[in-house]
């Protein structure tokens, strides 16, 4: 299982912080992500940084049993 992390709004769109999934690659936990959580969570994704244990990650790149995939959507605020 791959456990995929989400932050800020994309957490608000999906209403969970974190769900897991059988996947072999980043892309693949993306599209289930998307099937489950609809378009309004797919709308956001082009904006958003993808991470796979601490690291920049791409769609194609491979994933394994125990491995955390992070979506995060650009952050603002300040005071």
């Amino acid at each position: 299982m791959v456990t995929l992390r989400l932050f800020a709004s994309v957490r608000e769109i999906a209403g969970q912080n974190q769900i897991d999934f059988h996947a072999q690659t980043v892309g693949e936990v993306i599209q289930l992500a998307v099937e489950k959580f609809g378009t309004d969570f797919a709308s956001i994704l082009p904006v958003c940084r993808i991470w796979v244990n601490g690291n920049p990650a791409h769609e194609d790149d491979e994933v394994f049993d125990g491995d955390e995939v992070a979506i995060l959507p650009p952050v603002s605020g300040g005071a």
